[in-house]
């Protein structure tokens, strides 16, 4: 399962039926979950824990430093969960002391190629990475949420749960749960529909989520008008509570 010239650190911790290609490198520190398959020619730098079942393709480099001016080799991890598709030429940076530690992946997301992932970035479950979508420092991206390809999002960004963000967007401020946006400079353009029916969420809830986005980013009210709103409908749609809740703990300000 280990292919002969791949180069394995002696303290790096090999799980049951792992595959590893030829040429690729395992460094010290690494722990790789069971029923993981790594392919060939990749790097693979710890700190980094990966979990069980995950495939990653050929020329991915995971685990490699920050690219972040102010990191100085102090100790932080990469943490990457289970069943995760990872295809070519990904780049995954381990976290800082100064961003929490730690740059964390969930479980069950399909990141293609040529993706970036910085340091510190935290990653739901579920979620879908374009060819070329690429997150700065600090960005946070919720469970289920979708980008286009070559998406940009801009450091310390967050993007709620279900949101979908269009080919080519340049992500400067947080996106709220369940809105797609499009555009170079993105622009919100409705609720994730399509979507929130394929995960099974119901015309009621749906039209709750519309709703609110229709408070949020067309009544043209000032944003505190906009939370007694959400608030009030909040009473009966947990989904509008996700959204007002997200919203609450915004720092960068949302996409409006």
């Amino acid at each position: 399962m280990i292919h002969a010239t791949a180069l394995i650190d002696p303290s790096a911790k090999i799980g049951a039926n792992v595959s590893i290609g030829a040429y690729s490198i395992v460094g010290a520190r690494v722990e790789v979950g069971d029923g993981t398959s790594i392919g060939s020619h990749c790097m693979i730098q710890g700190p980094t824990r990966i979990g069980r079942e995950n495939n990653i393709y050929s020329h991915a480099s995971i685990g490699g430093d920050p690219q972040d001016k102010k990191f100085f080799g102090e100790d932080a991890e990469l943490i990457i969960g289970d069943r995760n598709t990872i295809r070519e030429f990904t780049t995954f940076s381990r976290g800082t002391a100064d961003g929490g530690g730690s740059t964390r992946i969930g479980n069950d997301n399909w990141i293609m190629a040529y993706v970036h992932i910085a340091h510190d970035c935290q990653v739901g479950n579920n979620t879908i990475f374009a060819n070329n979508a690429t997150l700065a420092g600090h960005a946070i991206v919720e469970d289920w949420v979708i980008l286009g390809g070559f998406v940009g999002v801009h450091q310390f960004c967050k993007i709620g749960a279900h949101a979908f963000i269009g080919m080519g967007s340049l992500i400067n401020a947080d996106v709220p749960p369940f809105v797609m946006v499009a555009d170079k400079y993105a622009e919100a353009r409705g609720i994730n529909s399509e979507g929130l029916k394929r995960r099974g969420f119901d015309a009621e809830r749906i039209s709750a989520i519309k709703r609110a986005y229709r408070t949020v980013f067309m009544s043209g009210k000032p944003l505190a008008d906009v939370k007694e709103e959400l608030a009030a409908s909040a009473v009966t749609s947990a989904d509008v509570g996700m959204m007002l809740e997200f919203i609450n703990r915004s720092e960068r300000g949302i996409l409006r």
